[in-house]
């Protein structure tokens, strides 16, 4: 068994350089959308639903008006939305299906994806690349992250994500004031 400290040492470089290497030009893009929508959606599947789902709670905590797919509260999509997904393996039928389905309301579309020519990103208007190790990757010596399974992608996720909230924060001029004015406080 690996000691804790080089497993640490390990992950966090991992998580390091897959963050580092984050095409700024694309995440500005993905500002511009976010900025520019009037309601959006955020769908994942598994691990990466429930980082999207972190994503979306930012966003509302942001003033914007972020949904959850699948929430009784969730609106339809049409033009001038924006639906954000997860695709870290570039494919999951329920993720096209969504797509689809925005797109053909009039939506624009937007994926996270550690496979950019997969079918999921393929089918959207903007792609971020995460470029972190998948389920759909993981049993390949070479790429084998520390972290088991799709983990390193998920950890990824969370730290663009709050990154991301950062540059929107700026943009949007909120502030942590404004942004924790509109946490609940019914836990």
């Amino acid at each position: 068994m690996a000691p804790w400290q080089s497993l640490a040492e390990q992950g966090v470089a991992e998580l390091r350089a897959a963050v580092m290497a984050v095409d700024e030009g694309a995440v500005e893009t993905l500002t511009d959308a976010i900025v520019a929508a009037n309601r959006i959606a955020l769908h994942g599947v598994g691990r990466e639903g429930l980082m999207m789902k972190a994503l979306a709670m930012r966003l509302f905590h942001l003033g914007l008006q972020a949904h959850v797919v699948g929430d009784m509260t969730t609106p339809p999509l049409g033009g001038g939305d924006l639906l954000l997904v997860s695709a870290g393996p570039g494919h999951f039928g329920t993720v096209a299906a969504l797509v689809e389905t925005a797109s053909a309301a009039g939506a624009r579309t937007a994926c996270f994806t550690a496979q950019p020519g997969g079918a999921v990103p393929k089918a959207c208007d903007l792609v971020v690349l995460l470029p972190a190790q998948t389920m759909a990757d993981d049993r390949r010596p070479a790429a084998a992250s520390v972290l088991p399974m799709g983990s390193l992608y998920e950890g990824v996720q969370f730290i663009a994500f709050e990154l991301l909230v950062l540059r929107l924060r700026d943009r949007l001029g909120e502030t942590a004031e404004t942004m924790r004015a509109r946490h609940t406080n019914l836990e």
